[in-house]
């Protein structure tokens, strides 16, 4: 009964944004207007803008630890100067509350040389149609790639991992796993109509069924460690969207 108890806690909190502590004014991680000109120490040449939901804001991990951030850093490392991302999402989100992110944090045209789009977990565990998902979804890329300086091909997508491997998701693993890769299936074929990147991370996040330092604390969310080897995984692709140094 603590257990059941632990995990509807966890619902409550994870799938629906309730918590104070993942509100978009507090998890939000700096965006380039906080740092205008500094990136280690030199001069921001390239803005980076990063959509989502609890996956792209890193809940239960560090702000060091979020997939955005080590994606930035480690394009730094590459000697691209970088802004420190710009990231509207919040835990909980579905496709419709990132579109009201954006119209909320976005209220201009704004340029950015890369623009990233992970959304649809809370779609698929709230019970929304996937036809909805769908037709949100475009609305979505439709705005990333009019925020891309480069237009589509500064944009890219990430393929929504599996939490049916999870400790929390593990007692419906097998419906979870069928839902995510059905939305999945969606998510890929409108990044295809839309001639945007599209990477797919969900094997990956599948490794955890094996190795439980691929989750954080929450029992849930990825960890540090799996978000790096998201990074890992398409790092080269993304390195392609920016200029030559």
């Amino acid at each position: 009964m603590i257990k059941y108890l632990h995990y509807l806690v966890l619902a409550t909190l994870i799938f629906t944004g309730c918590s104070t502590s993942s509100t978009l004014t507090e998890n939000t991680a700096k965006s380039p207007e906080d740092e205008p000109n500094q990136a280690n120490g030199n001069e921001a040449k390239y803005s980076y803008l990063a959509l989502g939901d609890s996956y792209t804001i890193g809940e239960s991990v560090e702000e060091s630890e979020r997939w955005p951030v080590q994606l930035t850093k480690e394009l730094r490392e590459r000697g691209y100067a970088m802004a420190a991302p710009k990231i509207i999402a919040k835990t909980g989100w579905t496709t419709a509350d990132l579109i009201a992110g954006i119209n909320r944090e976005i209220e201009v045209q704004r340029d950015f040389d890369l623009v990233s789009i992970l959304i649809g977990v809370n779609n698929q565990y709230q019970n929304k149609p996937i036809t909805e998902y769908e037709e949100e979804l475009r609305e979505i890329f439709r705005k990333a790639i009019n925020h891309s300086k480069k237009m589509e091909a500064g944009v890219f997508a990430v393929s929504i991992p599996d939490y049916g491997v999870t400790p929390f998701g593990a007692a419906n693993g097998d419906k979870i796993g069928r839902d995510i890769d059905a939305f999945n299936e969606v998510f890929k074929r409108v990044a295809q109509e839309f001639n945007v990147s599209f990477y797919n991370i969900t094997p990956i996040s599948r490794r955890a069924a094996d190795n439980l330092e691929l989750i954080a604390d929450d029992d849930l969310h990825p960890s540090g460690v799996m978000y790096r080897l998201w990074v890992e995984h398409f790092m080269l692709n993304v390195v392609e969207k920016l200029p030559q140094e």
